[in-house]
Protein backbone atom coordinates (compact mmCIF):
# COMPACT_ATOMS: atom_id res chain seq x y z
CA UNK A 1 0.00 0.00 0.00
CA UNK A 2 1.65 3.68 -1.08
CA UNK A 3 1.33 6.25 1.66
CA UNK A 4 2.14 9.81 1.53
CA UNK A 5 2.61 11.84 5.23
CA UNK A 6 3.21 15.32 4.60
CA UNK A 7 4.38 17.38 7.57
CA UNK A 8 6.26 21.01 8.04
CA UNK A 9 3.75 23.26 7.80
CA UNK A 10 2.80 26.05 10.46
CA UNK A 11 2.27 29.59 10.77
CA UNK A 12 5.47 31.66 9.51
CA UNK A 13 5.52 35.40 8.93
CA UNK A 14 6.13 37.00 5.84
CA UNK A 15 9.62 36.77 4.29
CA UNK A 16 10.41 33.50 6.15
CA UNK A 17 11.11 29.94 5.09
CA UNK A 18 9.81 26.52 6.16
CA UNK A 19 10.74 23.12 4.61
CA UNK A 20 8.06 20.45 3.96
CA UNK A 21 8.35 16.81 4.26
CA UNK A 22 7.06 14.34 2.58
CA UNK A 23 7.69 10.65 3.45
CA UNK A 24 6.66 8.30 1.04
CA UNK A 25 6.16 4.57 1.82
CA UNK A 26 5.58 1.74 -0.81
CA UNK A 27 7.50 3.03 -3.53
CA UNK A 28 10.88 4.29 -3.88
CA UNK A 29 10.25 7.80 -4.27
CA UNK A 30 13.48 7.64 -6.78
CA UNK A 31 11.42 5.84 -9.52
CA UNK A 32 8.72 8.40 -10.85
CA UNK A 33 8.13 12.19 -10.49
CA UNK A 34 7.37 13.76 -7.59
CA UNK A 35 5.32 16.76 -7.29
CA UNK A 36 3.78 19.45 -4.47
CA UNK A 37 0.66 21.49 -5.47
CA UNK A 38 -1.12 23.80 -3.23
CA UNK A 39 -4.71 24.75 -2.35
CA UNK A 40 -7.32 27.32 -1.27
CA UNK A 41 -10.69 27.41 -0.58
CA UNK A 42 -12.80 27.32 -3.50
CA UNK A 43 -9.70 26.91 -5.76
CA UNK A 44 -8.30 24.15 -7.60
CA UNK A 45 -5.16 22.62 -6.67
CA UNK A 46 -2.25 24.50 -8.23
CA UNK A 47 1.26 22.84 -9.43
CA UNK A 48 3.98 24.70 -7.86
CA UNK A 49 6.94 22.34 -8.25
CA UNK A 50 7.75 19.20 -9.63
CA UNK A 51 10.80 17.03 -10.21
CA UNK A 52 10.45 14.88 -12.95
CA UNK A 53 12.46 11.44 -13.03
CA UNK A 54 14.36 10.29 -14.93
CA UNK A 55 17.00 13.26 -14.55
CA UNK A 56 16.78 16.39 -12.57
CA UNK A 57 14.46 18.46 -14.50
CA UNK A 58 12.51 20.88 -12.41
CA UNK A 59 9.48 22.49 -12.84
CA UNK A 60 7.90 26.04 -10.84
CA UNK A 61 5.56 28.46 -12.22
CA UNK A 62 6.17 32.12 -11.88
CA UNK A 63 4.45 33.02 -8.68
CA UNK A 64 7.23 30.73 -6.62
CA UNK A 65 10.26 30.64 -9.13
CA UNK A 66 13.35 31.41 -7.16
CA UNK A 67 11.53 31.26 -3.75
CA UNK A 68 10.85 27.41 -3.77
CA UNK A 69 13.24 24.45 -4.36
CA UNK A 70 11.88 20.82 -4.71
CA UNK A 71 14.07 18.04 -3.92
CA UNK A 72 14.11 14.70 -2.83
CA UNK A 73 16.13 11.84 -0.76
CA UNK A 74 16.50 8.72 -1.62
CA UNK A 75 17.99 7.04 0.78
CA UNK A 76 15.04 8.02 3.61
CA UNK A 77 12.19 8.28 0.45
CA UNK A 78 11.54 11.22 1.27
CA UNK A 79 10.75 14.30 -1.13
CA UNK A 80 10.61 18.12 0.34
CA UNK A 81 9.56 21.58 -0.85
CA UNK A 82 12.04 24.12 0.79
CA UNK A 83 9.76 27.82 0.62
CA UNK A 84 12.12 31.08 1.36
CA UNK A 85 10.99 34.38 1.03
CA UNK A 86 7.14 33.52 1.83
CA UNK A 87 4.16 35.92 0.86
CA UNK A 88 0.79 35.94 2.35
CA UNK A 89 -0.39 34.76 -1.05
CA UNK A 90 1.46 31.54 -0.25
CA UNK A 91 -1.18 30.88 2.34
CA UNK A 92 -2.79 27.19 1.05
CA UNK A 93 -2.77 23.71 1.93
CA UNK A 94 -0.01 21.88 0.51
CA UNK A 95 -0.12 18.47 -1.01
CA UNK A 96 2.36 15.91 -2.11
CA UNK A 97 1.58 14.16 -5.08
CA UNK A 98 3.48 10.85 -6.48
CA UNK A 99 2.07 8.75 -9.27
CA UNK A 100 -1.90 8.94 -9.03
CA UNK A 101 -1.37 9.11 -5.15
CA UNK A 102 -1.67 12.22 -2.70
CA UNK A 103 -0.87 12.85 0.84
CA UNK A 104 -3.47 14.55 3.35
CA UNK A 105 -1.80 17.82 3.14
CA UNK A 106 -0.47 20.38 5.38
CA UNK A 107 -1.57 24.04 6.11
CA UNK A 108 0.69 26.84 5.55
CA UNK A 109 0.19 30.56 6.88
CA UNK A 110 1.98 33.55 5.94
CA UNK A 111 0.85 35.87 8.05
CA UNK A 112 2.36 39.48 10.40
Amino acid sequence: QVQLVESGGGVVQPGGSLRLSCAVSGLPVSQYTVAWYRQTPGTDRELVAALYEPGTYTYYPDSVKGRFTISRDNVNNTAFLQMNSLKPEDTAVYYCKYLQYWGQGTQVTVSS
